[in-house]
């Protein structure tokens, strides 16, 4: 039968879902093994890494009355409908709780801070709400849970509850008349979404060991990305039960449509006790090598392997499309195919405690990586709904294009799976690509099945993500596994046996123009905010008419422009010098003899051929590490990327604007777990708000452009 097909998806989901299987634990071991043995290629091994993890003690969620006895208490438990037999199994085999959380109680009056992002705090603090000692109540969504958490902390809070509400659901709710989860697509009320609480745009991976591998002896130092104060994730129906403890969380409707919060404190206290047993622990990485004929150019394709509980989606959906793509290497191999470049295969352990094995392993072998890795493709979740997303880097998106309208549709004949797109663009943080990109700049990518508002509600990290959702709601059929299988399996074959390494840096470089542009709104509206002086805005691309410092700053963002325009110029004629270099190359190669022959003798022609080749195609994967700063970004300097990276606050805000002296214009609102494009000028303008610090950014990113202009050039 042919390779990858939705048999062996639906065995491998079957395999890998039916049970628990947490990072640090004996299942996670035994799995890892067991994806040794699958790959059964001469090299492969296990890489063994020691972060310092945790896991859940005893938890409990209390509404104190006068004197300080519980008049309720939370359950603090999923219910485990006997509807899903493998969710009913493990009911309170991993209890709900945040990963890296922190041990302590904590005890206040209960104030609503809708998704817990920058603005919402702000809004609250605003309405004359002290946070001061109270306990936090958000919803998910909107951005990364860590953030909510850190926010609250940093305000004083003693402590923080994040529930999942229906409101975010979309049409498939109980209130539009459909039927929870396990007898129907709604929401099961009492599901509850675990998650790591680690401060990841600080740093991913192991929290004591920042920077460097984190080995069994290695140096620890104090961990600062993750949370002092106690947070418990909890279900929709603990919140409603709280949520009532403060009576209206909103007030009147907004100009935009938008109701304001109340920023109201609950008359009584709530009281909050996580207690987690935090040490260091072993961690597995699965890895596996396929040599190639041009040994120091390596291709690199990973997924997790860990997971909250049962992690049908997430991750198995992606191991599902990992090993098939495997399946699919042997069957070549076995052909008699090899590899024109390496291919390295990961199955990554601790994604879900913050990105962990793969920072560890990006982190020990920086240097190989930067120096041999011409790409690095993830998946994680495949399969959790009806629309195909796909992020990547610039450089890839013509080619994750190209080979989309190649593998066809999942489920509707004659389409293909473009046609079930969102389009590409600027990463959103949060999986095994961030070491990679973010901190040693690979070109890198993203793919899979996401949820729509008219898809059965994803239950994200819950007992629920079970093999049964994903075989009833999410893939009938497991034909969403294959459909990603076969184009991963295909991005690796091109990237892998193409002469010239099929990366576009003129797509790349055009698309600074619009990072640019973006900066120059944003520096204008902080122009504006600070009143430092009148200004008009007549569209999003405004001339400024303006004093000495708004001179300089314009004049900072011109250089960055010229410099911009130079290479999208130079990476023009690199385009040009790589086909002509691959054209005359497949020239040659026609002209040689069938193999084998005892008369062929490789000209001096050929060889000088083959040495054009690999420069162009040395100038193509290098070009992502030229966006790379030693320096990395300003109060994160693990991330080093200057062209993308994730937000601080993983989403900047940004709002309908009305000034005296600016005309009125749309900002979109932040993405939940948000990319930002020139992170660190972005946030000298948004969050530093210091025009001096812009200038310097820019001029970082003047002289990364000049060095870019200069390997580019042929």
């Amino acid at each position: 039968s042919s390779v990858p097909n939705t048999e062996n998806a639906t065995a491998v989901a079957k395999q890998y879902s039916k049970h628990p299987h947490l990072a640090g634990s004996l299942e996670d071991y035994h799995d890892a093994l067991s994806i040794l043995e699958f790959i059964q290629t001469e090299l492969t091994w296990i890489d063994v890494y020691y972060p310092y993890l945790n896991t859940p003690l005893d938890r409990s969620l209390d509404i104190l009355d006068g004197t300080g006895s519980p008049i309720w208490s939370a359950d603090l438990r999923e219910d485990g409908n006997a509807g899903d037999e493998d969710a009913a199994k493990y009911r309170d085999y991993i209890p709900p709780w945040h990963g890296l959380s922190a041990h302590g109680e904590g005890q206040g009056h209960l104030v609503y801070v809708n998704y817990g992002a920058y603005e919402d705090y702000e809004e609250v603090i605003a309405l004359g709400q002290n946070l001061t000692g109270k306990v936090v109540i958000a919803r998910y969504g909107g951005l990364f849970r860590g953030l909510k958490i850190q926010r609250a902390e940093e305000l004083g809070a003693a402590a923080i509850l994040i529930y999942s509400d229906p409101r975010d659901d979309g049409f498939v709710t109980v209130e539009n008349n459909y039927v929870p989860y396990p007898n129907g697509p709604a929401r099961n009320p009492t599901s509850v979404q675990r998650g790591s609480a680690m401060y990841l745009s600080s740093y991913p991976g192991d929290p004591t060991t920042p920077g460097k591998p984190a080995y069994d002896k290695a140096k620890r130092e104090e961990a600062k990305n993750i949370p002092r104060i106690p947070s418990l994730p909890i279900s929709w129906a603990n919140a409603e039960r709280l949520l009532k403890e403060i009576g209206d969380v909103y007030t009147e409707v907004g100009p935009n449509g938008n109701r304001k919060l109340s920023g109201k404190a609950s008359e009584k206290e709530v009281k909050v006790v996580n207690h987690v047993d935090g040490k260091i622990t072993p961690i597995w990485n699965t890895m596996a090598a396929i040599p190639g004929h041009v040994r120091d150019e390596v291709v690199i394709v990973g997924c997790h392997r860990d997971a909250w509980v049962l992690g049908a989606a997430d991750p198995v959906s992606g191991t599902v499309a990992l090993l098939e793509i495997v399946r699919g290497l042997g069957t070549l191999l076995r052909n008699g195919w090899k590899p024109l470049r390496t291919i390295l295969i990961a199955s990554w352990d601790a994604e879900e405690y913050g990105l962990i094995g793969s920072t560890e392993y990006g982190e020990d072998f920086a240097e190989w990586i930067s120096e041999h890795a011409v790409a690095y493709l993830n998946v994680d979740v495949s399969s959790a709904g009806s629309r195909w997303d796909a992020v990547a880097s610039p450089s890839l998106a013509h080619l994750i294009r190209r080979t989309a309208m190649d593998v066809p549709h999942p489920s509707e004949e004659g389409k293909t799976l473009w046609d079930a797109k969102e389009d590409e663009g600027p990463f959103k943080p949060g999986s095994d690509f961030t070491v990679f990109l973010q901190r040693l700049g690979i070109a890198s990518s993203d793919q899979g099945f996401a949820g729509t508002p008219y898809d059965a509600p994803y239950h994200y990290h819950s007992i629920y993500d079970s093999f049964q959702w994903q075989e009833v709601y999410a893939d009938p059929g497991f034909k969403k596994h294959v459909a990603i299988a076969q184009h991963l399996g295909l991005l690796v074959l091109r990237l892998t046996d193409s002469i010239v390494i099929p990366l576009n840096t003129t797509q790349y470089a055009l698309e600074l123009d619009g990072y640019l542009d973006r900066s120059v709104v944003l520096t204008i509206l902080i122009i504006c905010d600070l009143n430092i002086l009148p200004c008009r805005v007549e569209s999003l691309l405004p001339s400024l008419e303006a004093e000495r410092e708004i001179l300089t700053v314009q004049t900072a963002f011109s250089t960055l422009r010229q410099y911009i325009a130079q290479l999208q110029d130079i990476s023009i004629l690199l385009d040009s010098e790589k086909q002509e270099a691959e054209q005359h190359f497949k020239e040659l190669l026609e002209q040689m003899p069938s193999f084998p022959s005892s008369t062929f003798i490789v000209t001096t022609e050929f060889i000088r051929a083959a040495k054009r080749v690999s420069r162009a195609n040395r100038k193509l994967f290098l070009f992502e590490r030229g966006f790379i700063d030693e320096g990395g970004i300003k109060d994160r300097e693990w991330y080093r990327h200057l062209g993308v990276a994730p937000g601080k606050w993983l989403g900047e805000v940004f709002y309908f604007l009305f000034w005296p002296d600016c005309t009125d214009f749309v900002i979109l609102p932040p993405i939940g777990y948000g990319a930002t494009t020139f992170p660190a000028l972005t946030e000298a303008i948004t969050i530093d708000k210091n025009l001096t610090a812009a200038i310097f950014e820019s001029g970082r990113l003047v002289k990364l452009l000049e060095q870019m202009i200069e390997s580019l050039r042929v």
